[in-house]
């Protein structure tokens, strides 16, 4: 094997290492907002883990986060919850920021 081939095989590694990763804060950022929002709809405490699983479960609709913000934001609103679209948006990049940090601290 050459030089150029071992970088190569180091790179493609690297990408999947990424990848489970960024999947990975994803799933954990979902949770915590689910778990955000249990607490903003005044879920039970036996409610929070199966509403943040249905929000861990809601990314998996469609490519992209929308399908997460669509879910919160209308559950939030149904429960007459007042709070914008920006708002629900700040939070998972907060969140998300939050979940990178844990992923790559093997928390």
């Amino acid at each position: 094997m050459t030089t150029f081939d071992d970088r190569e095989k180091g790179f493609e590694r690297k990408f999947a290492l990424d990848q489970e990763q960024e999947f990975k804060a994803s799933a954990r950022r979902n949770r915590m907002l689910g778990e955000w929002a249990a607490g903003l709809m005044g879920l039970a405490e036996d409610r929070v883990a199966t509403y943040a699983q249905a929000v861990v479960r809601s990314d998996l609709e469609q490519p992209g986060e929308e399908d997460v913000l669509r879910k919160v934001f209308e559950d939030l609103k149904g429960s007459g919850v007042q709070v914008s679209e920006g708002e629900v948006r700040m939070k998972m990049d907060e969140f998300m920021a939050q979940a990178r940090e844990q992923v790559r601290g093997g928390e």
